[in-house]
């Protein structure tokens, strides 16, 4: 973002320190978010407007950052101090914000039964050493979308559910299999057109855990003897055999065009991809390495700047996101989990039979901040050193899937984790006297 544009957000935020006793008067809130799809903007919109137009306290003034600038303009505002009343904060981020003091603990602001209806992974997700720093108002959901007929014409089965996920040989057989009958042999969608980021980490740390590794050492956050282990090593040398059948895809079409069978991606593509296939879409679980397939979880949550006046006003707000109807608004609008039990057990899309019923499988079997064995959703390391761990471990896997070799890149993935975790003193804060 330009430096004009981000110097007008951040004059505009809020300042001063410390909770609002009651608020004398209406107070005005600012809220950043994230520039999503239009659907999810215009549901944010028609809630902040409800807000506006029944409560007597306070009103909320929507501040729109476009995605691809979003993290860089939170981050120079807890420089400078500077963040709003409300902030949008990407879930594996939020230990990074609560060591750097930008966010307020929510325990005791936030209704503590709109907590309750959470479902566990997102309030493992805004937790940090106990306390909870954000809220958010819907999961995720991971697999790998496909077209039956196209699977059924080259006889590959088709898995009914995570229990009887292809294996890592069946993956490949089937991805052979298809090849057979396409053009140019490139089958598969690993969505190469959304650049290196957050998405290889998300979309492929689940190969690691199904294999039994993990990004880092998840009490000291180092990754020395874990992201580069030979059990590490081995998954993401897998990866590396099917990257032969990847289809770069720029445009990012060939899965709606017909020009790939699979797409490995996230619940937001659902609604594109329905309105392509019609009822020959289906869902699989990605790969079992060995320990069950798994899945990535966590999304946008909000939170209370630690910064703003209005503490206890802004998490009345956030109360009216987390109700069953502003839940159910939203996910319908992005194609998300719904993030409360109630507001999921009330969609028929992810009752079993359903097209998303995965998902809903998956989060049933969330890990939290631990992989507790036969947990099959993990959390991404909740470590203040998350940015550069996603970061080492993003072009990791961005150079397996251009033919580099897995052992090479994860050493060097893991010497990066480490140089930054030293660089930090462990991100161990001293405590306050």
């Amino acid at each position: 973002m330009g430096a004009v544009v981000a110097a007008s957000l951040l004059a505009g935020a809020c300042g001063g320190v410390g909770p609002d006793a009651a608020d004398a008067g209406p107070v005005v809130l600012t809220l950043w978010t994230h520039d999503g799809t239009d659907a999810e903007t215009q549901a944010l919109d028609t809630l902040v407007e409800e807000w506006n137009t029944t409560s007597t306290t306070s009103t909320v003034e929507v501040v729109d950052v476009p995605e691809g600038d979003y993290g860089h303009v939170v981050q120079t505002a807890i420089i400078a101090g500077t963040l709003p009343d409300l902030v949008e904060v990407d879930g594996p981020l939020v230990a990074s914000y609560v060591y750097q003091d930008a966010l307020a603990p929510l325990d005791g602001l936030v209704d503590d039964e709109a907590v309750a209806g959470l479902l566990p992974s997102l309030r493992a997700q805004g937790t940090v050493d106990d306390s909870l720093y954000a809220v958010g108002m819907f999961e995720s959901g991971l697999g790998i979308w496909a077209s039956r007929s196209r699977l059924e014409e080259a006889g590959v089965r088709v898995p009914t559910g995570r229990a009887d996920a292809w294996d890592a040989d069946e993956t490949t057989a089937a991805l052979r299999a298809l090849a057979t009958g396409d053009d140019d042999g490139l089958v598969l969608d690993v969505k190469r057109a959304y650049g290196v980021g957050e998405w290889l980490t998300y979309g492929f740390a689940p190969l690691l855990w199904s294999a039994g590794a993990d990004l880092v050492d998840r009490e000291t956050g180092t990754a020395h003897d874990v992201l580069d282990s030979p059990v590490a090593v081995a998954a993401m040398r897998t990866l590396g055999d099917w990257s032969d059948f990847v289809d770069p895809d720029p445009a990012d079409t060939a899965f709606v065009d017909g020009d790939v069978a699979l797409s490995w991606v996230g619940h937001w593509e659902y609604g594109r991809y329905r309105q392509a296939l019609g009822d020959d879409l289906v869902l699989l679980p990605l790969p079992d390495l060995g320990r069950g397939s798994h899945s990535s979880h966590g999304s946008w949550a909000w939170g209370v700047s630690s910064a703003s006046p209005h503490q206890q006003e802004a998490a009345r707000f956030l109360g009216h996101l987390l109700s069953d109807a502003s839940v159910t608004a939203m996910s319908e609008a992005n194609g998300a989990v719904p993030g409360t039990w109630s507001a999921l057990a009330a969609d028929p899309r992810f009752a079993a039979g359903g097209p998303l019923a995965l998902y809903a499988e998956h989060l049933s079997h969330a890990c939290g901040p631990d992989q507790q064995p036969g947990c099959l959703v993990a959390t991404r390391p909740s470590t203040p050193g998350y940015p550069a761990t996603t970061y080492a471990f993003a072009a990791a896997v961005d150079a397996v899937l251009s033919g580099s070799d897995p052992a090479t890149a994860l050493d060097e993935a893991a010497r990066a984790i480490d140089a930054d975790v030293a660089r930090n003193a462990g991100y161990v804060r001293e405590a306050a006297p």
